[in-house]
């Protein structure tokens, strides 16, 4: 019943964040220089909610596209290292024959660079990937692969090579798309985010926009950084946002190299970080929320989801399934 009960709240937020975004985009731009990798702050540190970032260019909220139901995609993260765990992660993948792939991010390690993405992405995923320029094979004719930024992808801080690598929505750092009754908002959490990753900046703005304007039946929400977690880096508390008064169902992120699933005040988080680099993390002592945990090998999120549920099993590369998951429309 919560999803329901926070239906009237975001799609009155709608306006007060429209309003935002149009005063932001209004103020006169000032150029400003990328920071170097050395002044940069933290991975889990957030930039001052006293800055006032440059306004930057939205996703637009796509049409519903008429699919075939149900809807069936995978998402996997901290994979980008070519090699056989990486490998075998993309076997398991392009067997299920997915509608879209969605990453949580660390798409190319180590740093990000130019002349590792294609090896470490395309060599497995091109035929995912839209407007594909890499040499090993065909592209897809429609876009179909779709990443969200991790710290090792901004080891290169301009982001050049993931720009030109990928053809994104919206700014391509962050993002949404459509597909049927599933819309995925996929979030920039790296505290490099020209646009802030604190609840009061820019981004945060355009996502409780986004989803108090999507008629999708699940949104769900795609990062990096865990805003929380029982593993080696922690919770990100820059990230606790408040997905569920905005309109999300679920949030879904990376960066711990593990599996774990927790729920917080009844919404439910998911870090899925085995998606193939080749060390595997312990978990910590367990935060209060942690429901399910798991290490013990890679493998990804196997979703489908229909007008009425949205299913989500963590599936092993030896086939097991770790984890299964649903929610309702009458939850």
């Amino acid at each position: 019943m919560m999803r329901y009960a926070n239906r009237f709240n975001h799609l009155l937020a709608a306006l007060v964040a429209s309003l935002f975004l149009l005063a932001a985009c209004a103020a006169p731009a000032t150029p400003t220089a990328t920071p170097s990798a050395e002044a940069l702050p933290s991975q889990t540190a957030a930039p001052s909610d006293t800055a006032t970032p440059l306004p930057s260019a939205t996703a637009t909220v796509g049409a519903l596209r008429d699919v075939t139901l149900p809807v069936r995609f995978a998402v996997f993260g901290d994979y980008g290292l070519a090699g056989p765990e990486e490998a075998a992660v993309a076997e398991m993948v392009l067997a299920w024959e997915p509608d879209f792939i969605a990453t949580t991010g660390d798409n190319n390690y180590p740093d990000g660079a130019a002349d590792t993405i294609d090896e470490n992405i395309g060599q497995y995923y091109h035929s995912y990937i839209g407007n594909y320029q890499g040499t090993y094979g065909e592209g897809s004719e429609e876009n179909r692969f779709f990443p969200s930024l991790g710290n090792h992808d901004w080891g290169t801080p301009s982001l050049e090579p993931y720009l030109d690598y990928f053809s994104l929505p919206g700014n391509e750092r962050y993002y949404e798309v459509n597909w049927g009754p599933v819309q995925i908002f996929i979030i920039d959490s790296d505290p490099r985010e020209p646009d802030g990753v604190g609840v009061s900046r820019d981004q945060a703005a355009w996502l409780q926009s986004a989803l108090a304007a999507s008629e999708a039946e699940w949104n769900v929400v795609i990062m990096h950084h865990p805003a929380y977690s029982s593993s080696r880096h922690g919770s990100t508390t820059s990230f606790r946002w408040p997905y569920a008064e905005w309109g999300a169902d679920i949030v879904l992120a990376g960066h711990d190299h593990v599996y774990e699933r927790l729920e917080v005040d009844g919404f439910p988080y998911i870090t899925t970080g085995l998606g193939g680099y080749p060390t595997r993390y312990e978990f910590v002592v367990p935060i209060q929320y942690s429901l399910v945990r798991y290490r013990d090998n890679f493998g990804a999120l196997f979703v489908t989801a229909d007008e009425s549920s949205i299913n989500f099993q963590f599936i092993t590369i030896d086939g097991e399934i770790v984890d299964d998951f649903t929610l309702t429309t009458e939850d």
